[in-house]
């Protein structure tokens, strides 16, 4: 049986999906019941748990193989990350408590880096989970490329703003749906003690490249425009986020290069999907 948290996104969701493909048994572990009739139609088992409470995340785990975790993103952390730790420190109880044979948690590129930032969150997931008793698999996908979903409108208007500088710079990006398919053959494999395995897309992404693919796509020119950074605390501010600090501090690790991928190129796994298809599927769907 595998215990799957997140099942409702697009990660969980293709990761439950290609599992039952596979004829292997899902555990969808969800926060609403409604949303678990769904996967119960499909064939899972439905487990009531919210991602706070370690007793009933134990539940939700026991007698599983193996367990995926997808920790929910605070995006506007308080100082000290008190809400990414609320849900480690249950997550990471409740696994002890449980005892499932095995575990892939959804980290992130650049979890190993030092400097705080927005990440920080999945750094301290890492390292209280390192020590756990059964394997670990730390998956770190380089940036999602769903998040042009914001770009599509501006897209549509022919220029889109971007925070990612310079604007020729290739940054790792990956879609969700090779994070999912990997996730699940992770989980399927066998290893001993904590792993680290870090996913690219086909190939590194830039600013300018969504451009190009938006023009082609929508078939008018679209150009990337970059985001003067001493406005970002105030443009931020102006969304609703009470501190953006965390927010600038990811952004400046993935400018200045210092979130980045910890292997080599050749330990990178690369993934199927390319940009075009997920911006596709992003302007058809809004």
């Amino acid at each position: 049986m595998y215990a799957i948290t997140g099942i409702t996104g697009k990660v969980g969701g293709t990761l439950a999906k290609t599992l039952l493909a596979a004829n292997q048994p899902v555990r969808a572990v969800v926060r609403d019941a409604a949303k678990g009739q769904a996967w119960a139609k499909l064939g899972c088992e439905v487990a009531l748990a919210e991602m706070n409470d370690a007793t009933s995340l134990a539940a939700a785990f026991k007698g599983a193989e193996a367990v995926f975790i997808l920790p929910p993103s605070e995006f506007d952390p308080t100082p000290g990350f008190p809400e990414a730790l609320s849900v480690i420190n249950a997550v990471k109880t409740a696994i002890e408590s449980a005892r499932p044979g095995k575990v892939v948690c959804l980290s992130t590129i650049g979890a190993q880096a030092t400097q705080s930032n927005l990440l920080t969150q999945r750094t301290l997931m890492e390292q209280a989970f390192a020590g756990l008793p059964m394997p670990v698999t730390f998956l770190r996908p380089g940036w999602f490329m769903e998040n042009a979903i914001w770009d599509v409108g501006p897209a549509r208007n022919g220029v889109i703003p971007s925070f990612l500088q310079p604007l020729d710079k290739p940054v790792p990006m990956v879609a969700t749906a090779d994070v999912g398919r990997v996730a699940a053959e992770l989980l399927q494999q066998h290893w001993h003690g904590a792993r680290v395995v870090e996913l690219d897309g086909p190939r590194r992404v830039s600013p300018n490249d969504i451009a190009a693919c938006f023009a082609k796509i929508l078939g008018h020119p679209v150009h990337a425009e970059a985001v003067p950074r001493e406005t970002w605390g105030a443009l931020f501010r102006s969304q609703g986020t009470k501190d953006p600090i965390p927010r600038i501090q990811m952004l400046d690790g993935f400018n200045e290069g210092w979130i980045k991928f910890e292997g080599s190129d050749a330990e990178v796994i690369k993934g199927r999907v390319d940009l075009e298809t997920v911006l596709r599927g992003l302007v058809a769907a809004g």
